[in-house]
């Protein structure tokens, strides 16, 4: 199994990025024990800032991953053209969310990804990212 893992602007900071909402490790830690956990699985990893290189990315894995688990950060609740990226692509995509996205500001409320995504997982933390590998494991 080939799992693309795409992060949105400012999860580049994970670790030092408001550690009372996100926590205190960085992403790249995280990873090693994601892979170690699910050392069968084939993890790429990719983050931006940037929307544009995150449609790319998601246009440029869409066809040969297996899945996607995608935290568009904030442009979940912005990017119309990120939702319109998903339904092009044939990779199923979960969206991922480490805070509790409904027990924050209102504009966190609404989400482009989540009519387009097949899951939502949403508000355990980092540990998010694990619960949708299980997630696709179990389904």
């Amino acid at each position: 199994m080939n799992i693309s893992i795409i992060n949105g602007p400012n999860l580049n900071l994970l670790g030092k990025r408001e550690p009372n909402i996100y926590g205190s490790v960085t992403f790249d830690e995280y990873l090693i024990s994601l892979k170690k956990e699910f050392s069968d699985i084939k993890f790429d990893y990719f983050q931006s800032n940037i929307e544009g290189k995150i449609i790319d990315r998601i246009q440029e894995v869409g066809f040969s991953s297996d899945y996607i688990l995608l935290n568009a950060a904030a442009y979940t609740h912005t990017s119309v053209a990120i939702g319109d990226a998903i339904k092009s692509i044939i990779a199923p995509v979960i969206e991922i969310h480490i805070s509790n996205t409904f027990s924050r500001e209102d504009f966190r409320h609404k989400s482009y990804i989540t009519p387009a995504a097949k899951g939502l997982i949403v508000g355990f933390g980092i540990d998010s990212y694990r619960l949708g590998v299980l997630s696709l494991l179990n389904k």
